[in-house]
């Protein structure tokens, strides 16, 4: 089934759910039921509250009337006939007002014996379409996603057209629990939510702040070696720089603002970084003999994110960005995407991270801003990169930011969901609205392009796919710890001790499990942290000056000599495999 039906599908499930809302629980209202990604979801406003111990019985209903539902009627209303028909409905009388403000077209949706107020996109006989449908988790969430309004009742499903596929789907979300960061996050000491900091600001942990710094210094290293340097902005700056930058407008009620006590002056904690970069490349005169410029910038900036949006690492208020950007001619955009591109492409191998590109360009709409000229042309230089570094990609148009196209790095993890991380964007309107320029060769002065390019993008975001991408079985170079000491008794503790000194003084992280407690406990609580390698020691390995090293998956390698040992794994570092 394609994305469109499967999209209908999920949406006639909504309904379905809304119609068997209603004969259980007839003093429901109903507020919106949209189709999403996953399946789909529909919020109510019951009159008591339910649990999740009741969604079987309402799936139990769901199948009952879906045997009666052999097509959906579609019936254009007026305002006032909208009113009347859901007088009783508070939610749907709000959304009739704001449609007619916007003298939007009002159209119900009729199956069986249910009705709703609905824009469309359903199955054509959903008794025959709708094969298989799972009623998943009850939660809260505000009419509107605004905290001022009231918390309603969220019930969340999936639907397919076959039981194989839900089957198959549920497996998967099986195994995502298990994967789940939060869930990781605990028990290998990543990362702490704590109430008193404040939802969406993550504290981590010193195996967790390892692992962002090992992230942010490769993203670096590599930048480095394609011409980026490094810069440092400050992170409020007064609400001027974002009027003008348009962020003001376009991020409205995100922006954390901040008052000074001694002047009138109001700051705001930035949202994002391009705007100062841009004070730095205006500093001084430049010429064409300077350009590319390229500034980097591993930063956190701040969104005032909704609470109900929030979600471990993966959803934040405060996210850090491995930020970067290049001021450069219409000449030099091929050269500098590509050397993005092949960044890109040696990153999220180490990582061993598949991913495609999607090339986000305009579509006919009039949203966009800056000459279509050189956006037409820009697409085309886009999309020779992509062919030349032989990517798999797709265009999808109409997803390019207002101020020019994109690439955007879609990851595929081991459980077959998509991400979207890294990202390389043109800007043709910043420039201009803050009149940077350089003079050329002919003496004029003319307006750079701008490329906004993040490797990881925000490095919380890119954690939480990645702990669930990989279970917390990192590579031994990212490892928070990469062997585990293990002397089976009190006298080999001396002769551990010894070792561990030797490997940290080459660089290994290496901890030593001194505790009185029987081998295989400790093989099994390293097991559980994740731990690359263990290294085993008993009488044989103190008298031969040896290891007897296993891996975390079980496999044993038998009793190597330290410094082979230490050899192999810092190989095994170096080459980041």
């Amino acid at each position: 089934m394609d994305k469109k039906n499967l999209e209908n599908l999920r949406h006639s499930s909504a309904h379905l759910l809304a119609a068997a809302i209603l004969e259980l629980f007839p003093d429901t209202k109903r507020a919106i039921g949209p189709a999403i990604e996953t399946g789909f979801y529909y919020d109510f406003d019951f009159a008591n509250p339910i649990s999740e111990e009741e969604l079987p019985k309402i799936e139990k209903k769901m199948t009952e009337i879906l045997k009666t539902w052999k097509n959906f009627e579609k019936e254009e209303v007026s305002i006032i006939d909208a009113r009347n028909q859901f007088k009783n409905e508070p939610y749907k009388l709000e959304l009739i007002e704001e449609f007619a403000k916007n003298n939007k077209n009002l159209t119900i949706y009729k199956s069986g014996n249910y009705e709703d107020l609905c824009k469309g996109g359903h199955s054509e006989n959903p008794s025959k379409e709708i094969g298989a449908f799972k009623l998943l988790s009850i939660a809260g969430a505000y009419w509107k996603g605004n905290e001022k309004n009231k918390m309603l009742t969220r019930i969340y499903g999936t639907a397919f057209p076959n039981k194989k596929e839900l089957e198959e789907y549920l497996n998967q979300l099986e195994e995502a629990k298990k994967r789940d960061h939060r869930k990781l996050g605990r028990e290998l000491d990543l990362f702490v939510i704590s109430e008193l900091v404040g939802g969406g600001l993550p504290l981590f942990t010193p195996k967790g702040t390892l692992l962002r710094d090992l992230l942010s210094g490769f993203s670096e290293s590599l930048q480095k070696s394609y011409g980026y340097e490094k810069v440092w902005s400050t992170h409020i700056a007064k609400t001027d720089l974002y009027k003008k930058s348009g962020h003001w407008d376009k991020f409205g009620d995100e922006l954390f603002l901040v008052k000074s006590q001694e002047t009138d002056d109001q700051f705001i904690m930035k949202p994002m970084n391009c705007p100062h970069h841009i004070q730095i490349y205006n500093s001084k005169p430049r010429s064409y003999r300077d350009l590319p410029i390229r500034y980097m910038e591993t930063t956190t900036v701040y969104r005032d994110e909704k609470a109900g949006e929030l979600l471990g690492i993966s959803r934040v208020r405060s996210l850090t960005q491995d930020d970067a950007h290049a001021f450069c001619t219409m000449d030099q955009i091929e050269k500098e995407f590509e050397n993005i591109i092949l960044m890109i492409q040696e990153m999220y191998d180490a990582l061993d991270l598949k991913f495609k590109a999607r090339l986000s360009f305009r579509n006919d709409e009039d949203k966009y801003l800056g000459d279509k000229k050189k956006w037409v042309e820009a697409q085309r230089i886009i999309e020779k990169v992509a062919k030349k570094l032989n990517l798999e990609y797709f265009i999808q148009e109409g997803e390019a930011a207002f101020y020019g196209p994109k690439i955007d790095i879609m990851i595929t993890d081991s459980l077959g969901r998509e991400w979207q991380c890294a990202t390389e964007q043109l800007d043709f309107v910043q420039p201009e609205r803050f009149g940077i320029t350089y003079v050329d060769s002919d003496g004029a002065e003319k307006t750079p392009v701008m490329i906004h390019k993040a490797l990881l993008g925000s490095i919380e975001r890119f954690l939480s796919v990645y702990i669930e991408h990989t279970g917390g079985i990192f590579p031994a170079w990212l490892a928070p710890i990469q062997i585990m000491l293990l002397p089976i008794a009190d006298r080999h503790i001396e002769y551990a001790e010894k070792i561990q000194k030797q490997l940290k003084e080459k660089g290994i992280r290496v901890e030593l499990d001194s505790r009185s407690e029987r081998l295989q406990a400790k093989i099994r609580d390293a097991t559980l942290q994740k731990v690359p390698y263990l290294g085993i020691i008993g009488d044989k390995e103190v008298e031969e000056t040896s290891l007897s090293v296993r891996k975390r998956n079980g496999q044993d390698q038998g009793q190597i000599p330290v410094e082979t040992f230490l050899q192999n794994l810092r190989q095994e570092i170096d080459k980041k495999i």
